[in-house]
């Protein structure tokens, strides 16, 4: 990994300190996803500029997944909490600290990019042990 020093203003690096720990990860993490969000973004072109809270990420397997902008969840964990386990957006909210209004964003979302997320939903759910 390359280091690379920042210089940030003031009043920015005490907001994203802020924010990350509310996230409960580092400043380091922070920025890192920051970062990477925005360079997916401009890279993929795929965003969807109806849902600015949520942006695009590439994980290991290679393929951008949409997650809520400023976090490392995916918005189908927000729908396979909503569908599968039966939670309100309240409960939602409350289970991953994020506000109801990003979690209606999600699944407004997901109304909009439904055969994308049922897809990686199903993907995922073929790739999970059978239970024993």
């Amino acid at each position: 990994m390359a280091r690379y020093p920042l210089s940030l203003p003031s009043q920015l690096k005490q907001d994203a300190e802020t924010l990350a720990d509310s996230q409960g990860i580092s400043l380091n993490q922070f920025v890192l996803w920051a970062v990477a969000e925005k360079v997916g973004d401009l890279r993929s072109q795929i965003s969807d500029p109806a849902f600015p809270r949520i942006a695009y990420r590439r994980g290991t397997s290679g393929h951008p997944k949409p997650v809520l902008r400023g976090t490392n969840l995916r918005v189908q964990t927000i729908v396979t909490a909503s569908t599968h386990w039966e939670m309100s957006p309240i409960q939602i909210a409350e289970e991953y600290n994020i506000s109801p209004s990003l979690v209606e964003e999600a699944l407004m979302f997901y109304q909009a990019h439904r055969a994308e997320i049922d897809a990686a939903i199903a993907t995922e759910e073929t790739l999970e042990p059978a239970d024993v």
